[in-house]
């Protein structure tokens, strides 16, 4: 092995620093990061669908995969298992002419992504190869000029990536051959093998395409889609590529305290965050274990109401839009309240259409209830759905029979007990809930209407909901509502989002709304949605389709990106300013955590216990949790506090105080906020001009009044600045030493 290592190291040493010239210098780090190489890359896969015939789509599924498959799983372990250095960090005097990175040497990933991608090319388009290999090649050499890999890592890499570009696509076409002709008969007549994509059946072979045949397949494709969703979702959370958002770790906290209802939550989500944990432990996986499940099981049902309903192609095409919009494909890794109140929200609607039929009988209203009172115990805004059946009542006479049963009542009873526990707890604590869902919505404010919080609501939605499906959803709406196509599904659908929408549209001419408030109603609004343009497609196809299309592949692009904007990097070559990557708010808290806790370290050295307070609840409850010693102690004596006010303003004032540890020392720390950027940021920043930001002196208001009251003194410990990766300045946090409690 010693003697593999010293060629291995006289070839490096030969390529990094004996071919060195002024021309290779410019060329290899050009072959190593082509600029806009990102874009490139998404034009070619654009053609390759639209002008590569019928093997042109699926090599470009197979170039996905691969990426996927090859970079993300098998190279990464690899990686992660040798853990070999760079060579820079092992060798002294290397010419290194490209960025660090931050991932170990062996094996090569560019290497193996161009080799596999020139595999996979070189199968479904032969000439490629004239072109594909001699670039592949150069880059392997690039990474060792540049410095930033052994040979053995570049040929490594060229083998591997070959060896998986080859397996994605042979293990695809065996599973094809196998699964093709038994649950997709149709499509599979039409390409019977992946390798040979042009090659169709003879007519005489085909199968006959019947009604039934051809439901069963969208189903099972439905199937497939779900369950190939629900692996990646696991997946992607089991990496460990996000942190905890703030509420996510602050409902973390209230699991630790069970109890009939929070302050400004009902108690669904601290069970459900609590069974989690209790099944993988108290990680970012067991905490949002259940998103992704509820996404998958919400998108079985709505797949079989739609199958039901309409057709089983209409489910697939409502499953690939809702996954394929930011909003909802977010909302199935986070767990928050939304993912839990989506779902008994949809539940409840599904049961209640077989409700209201002609033969609805009252177990179905008892279902009803259940879905609903569930609903209220996971958020209180589901309560709107009692205003959804109301105008179900006033707008579908036919369904006015019912109110003359039981069953209605029923349901109604079954929301009433449900929300016991809510009404117990807020009589045991002042009503306080009241009080905070009023002044989120500044309900106790003057009325004074303004755009200004309109604009904001119709603009995120318009971008969070995928502008096509926005304007899809909103056209059917508003025909349903001028009497346009009105079948009874079609009204049904429409009463049971426009409360929510119409509600928070009105309320945002007088206060801000948040984007997530009308998730609920997005999915009865979408359904309509593809029931209202697929009634009326012959007539507009000719735009609809195009439209479709553009939906679909940009929304899952723009998903994608939500989940990994490090992505924009590579397909831009530019690094997003924190203020404006949708992911600053799950980065960054080990790195605070970390900055905390040392801190408090250094206090205690001083010979006195030290404990931390917060000012914020968010960033307590991230500190509690990323901070080791204080997630140890989370169920017995709390390490970190939220600052204590007279009144309560979260949940932590119901919880054990730091008033009893009079004598003690406390670290004290709140944000402050960002550098502002500078007026051309976005030239500077297009162009690669230098700084972003105006590096203004760091401000921060006056430390809370009580503050130098409840310690004998406190000394300003100064701004420390959190930083993620190479994302820059995540956020800046203030740290004050605060001695003797009083």
């Amino acid at each position: 092995m010693h003697w593999l290592y010293s060629i291995d190291v006289s070839v490096f040493r030969f390529v990094n620093s004996s071919t060195s010239n002024r021309f290779f210098d410019w060329l290899m780090p050009l072959a190593s990061s082509p600029p806009q190489l990102g874009s490139l890359i998404a034009l070619v896969l654009i053609l390759l669908v639209w002008k590569g015939g019928r093997g042109g789509p699926v090599c470009a599924i197979m170039l996905a995969l691969g990426l996927v498959i090859g970079d993300g799983l098998i190279v990464n372990t690899i990686k992660h298992a040798v853990a070999r250095p760079r060579p820079f960090l092992g060798l002294e005097d290397v010419m290194r002419r490209v960025g660090i990175g931050e991932s170990y040497s062996f094996p090569s990933a560019h290497a193996a992504n161009w080799f596999s991608a020139t595999m996979i090319l070189f199968i479904y388009y032969r000439r490629t190869i004239w072109f594909m290999l001699p670039f592949a090649t150069l880059v392997g050499l690039s990474r060792i000029y540049n410095g930033v890999h052994y040979p053995s890592d570049v040929l490594a890499g060229a083998i591997i990536g070959s060896a998986y570009g080859l397996g994605v696509v042979w293990s695809l076409d065996a599973i094809w051959k196998k699964v093709g002709p038994r649950w997709f008969p149709i499509w599979w007549s039409k390409m019977p093998s992946f390798l040979a994509p042009s090659v169709q059946l003879e007519e005489r072979t085909a199968q006959r395409v019947e009604p039934a045949v051809r439901e069963a397949q969208w189903l099972r494709l439905g199937y497939v889609l779900i369950g190939l969703l629900l692996l990646a979702r696991l997946l992607f959370l089991a990496s460990g590529k996000l942190e905890l958002s703030e509420d996510e770790a602050y409902q973390w906290i209230w699991s630790k305290h069970p109890a009939l209802s929070y302050y400004s939550k009902p108690l669904m989500i601290a069970y459900t965050q609590w069974l989690g944990t209790h099944i993988w432990g108290d990680n970012e996986f067991g905490i949002r274990f259940f998103s992704p499940i509820f996404g998958a099981l919400l998108s079985l049902v709505v797949l079989r109401f739609m199958a039901r309903t309409i057709d089983a192609r209409a489910g697939v095409l409502l499953i690939a839009i809702t996954n394929t919009t930011p909003l909802m494909g977010l909302g199935s890794i986070l767990m928050t309240i939304d993912p839990l109140s989506v779902f008994f929200y949809t539940l409840a609607l599904i049961v209640g259409w077989r409700a209201v039929q002609e033969n609805g009988t009252r177990r179905d209203w008892i279902k009803v209830g259940v879905w609903m009172g569930l609903g209220l115990l996971s958020k209180y805004t589901n309560l709107f759905q009692l205003l959804s059946w109301l105008l179900v009542f006033a707008l579908l006479p036919a369904t006015r029979k019912h109110l003359k049963t039981a069953g209605p009542y029923l349901a109604v009873l079954i929301v009433a007990l449900c929300s016991l526990p809510i009404v117990i707890w807020n009589a045991q604590h002042g009503w306080i809930t009241v009080n905070h869902v009023a002044s989120d919505g500044h309900l106790y404010n003057k009325w004074a209407p303004q755009l200004k919080f309109t604009k904001q609501f119709l603009g995120a939605e318009f971008g969070l909901l995928n502008p096509i499906y926005f304007i899809g959803a909103v056209v059917a709406a508003v025909a349903i509502w001028k009497k346009q196509n009105r079948r009874p599904l079609n009204v049904y659908l429409f009463c049971m989002g426009a409360p929510v929408v119409v509600t928070y549209f009105l309320l945002s001419f007088h206060t801000r709304i948040l984007e997530n408030w009308i998730a609920p109603a997005v999915l009865p609004w979408f359904m309509l949605m593809v029931i209202y343009w697929q009634s009326n497609w012959q007539r507009v196809r000719r735009f609809a389709k195009p439209a479709l299309t553009i939906a679909i592949v940009v929304g899952f692009f723009f998903v994608v990106v939500a989940h990994n904007t490090k992505l924009i990097d590579k397909l831009i070559g530019r690094t997003l300013p924190p203020k404006f990557d949708l992911l600053h708010r799950v980065h960054g808290w080990k790195e605070m955590a970390a900055i905390v806790g040392d801190a408090r370290k250094k206090l205690e050295s001083e010979g006195k216990p030290t404990f931390i307070i917060g000012e914020h609840y968010g960033f307590t409850s991230q500190v509690t949790f990323y901070l080791p010693e204080a997630k140890a102690s989370v169920t017995n004596t709390p390490l970190v506090y939220v600052y204590l006010t007279g009144h309560p303003v979260n949940q932590f004032y119901f919880w054990p105080t730091y008033t009893n540890r009079v004598g003690e020392n406390a670290i004290f720390f709140r944000e402050i906020d960002r550098e502002p950027l500078r007026k051309d940021w976005l030239k500077r920043w297009w162009k690669k001009e230098g700084d972003l930001f105006e590096h203004t002196p760091p401000t921060s208001g006056p430390l809370p009044d009580g503050l130098t009251k409840q310690f004998e003194s406190v000394t300003d410990l100064g701004i420390y600045e959190v930083r993620y990766a190479d994302r820059g300045v995540m956020r800046r946090v203030q740290l004050f030493a605060c001695r003797n409690l009083r």
